[in-house]
């Protein structure tokens, strides 16, 4: 049976009212590929565009978008985040990385939370960078890790 669907096989919110409160922990992963010559004119600019810092940008969008997680994926529970990070890293070739780490103290889990902060974060490096090409691929996009709950997950 599939959680968010009841005995009468009707949408439901996962009822966590009887699970203990630990720590939780999800880190997502989205890639952003560029065409070659905008990747370097992006490391050449600084990573800025016309729409201004890239990256920085990406991290407010993206940390936004966790924390407003439930107001966007249907039954996701409304969760006050202890921490939001996010990291963007592109050291070498035509890929940028965006790693989002979420935390909370909860009953459930934060997957789709930083899910959500690592897709906006990508799709707003694709906003401000699509006026240099719309070859811009993003994906994949997974879940890393996950700590606390029922079972931890950790993809290589």
């Amino acid at each position: 049976m599939f959680s968010h669907v009841d005995e009468n096989d009707q949408p439901a919110m996962v009822d966590v009212s009887s699970k203990a409160v630990t720590k939780r922990t999800a880190v997502a992963e989205a890639r952003v590929r560029f065409p070659g010559s905008v990747a370097d004119a992006l490391r050449e600019a600084g990573f800025s565009t016309s729409k201004g810092p890239v990256f920085q940008t990406a991290i407010i969008a993206g940390v936004m978008a966790a924390k407003r997680t439930h107001e966007l994926i249907p039954f996701c529970h409304p969760l006050g985040i202890e921490n939001c990070r996010i990291e963007i890293d592109m050291p070498d070739g035509d890929e940028a990385v965006i790693r989002c780490t979420v935390t909370v103290h909860h009953r459930t889990g934060v997957e789709m939370e930083a899910l959500t902060g690592a897709s906006i974060a990508a799709l707003t490096v694709y906003d401000m960078c699509k006026a240099l090409s719309h070859e811009i691929v993003i994906g994949p996009l997974r879940l890393a890790e996950k700590h606390g709950g029922r079972r931890d997950v950790s993809q290589p």
